[in-house]
């Protein structure tokens, strides 16, 4: 290829821009670069996020499997203590 200076580069180019609908609005690469690296930091978070959730162990108090109706169970108004460690 010859060696092309940059304004010369850009007179062949400009042709070509003038065929573009000036109306038209494209996202173009950039828009797509920055979508995919959004779409991969998802599914990073994402995975992290599973990853973590399946560290957590949940085991009930055998106290409140066996506590009678109303007293301490979920939903009778009392409050919950908060998780511990």
């Amino acid at each position: 290829m010859p060696d092309m200076s940059a304004s010369q580069a850009l007179t062949h180019l400009v042709p070509l821009a003038k065929e573009v609908d000036e109306n038209k609005v494209t996202p173009g690469v950039l828009g797509f670069i920055v979508f995919a690296v959004m779409a991969l930091a998802v599914w990073g978070l994402m995975k992290s996020m599973n990853r973590h959730m399946g560290k957590v162990t949940f085991e009930e108090d055998p106290e409140k499997d066996s506590a009678a109706p109303g007293k301490g169970a979920v939903g009778s108004g009392g409050k919950a203590s908060p998780a511990k460690g």
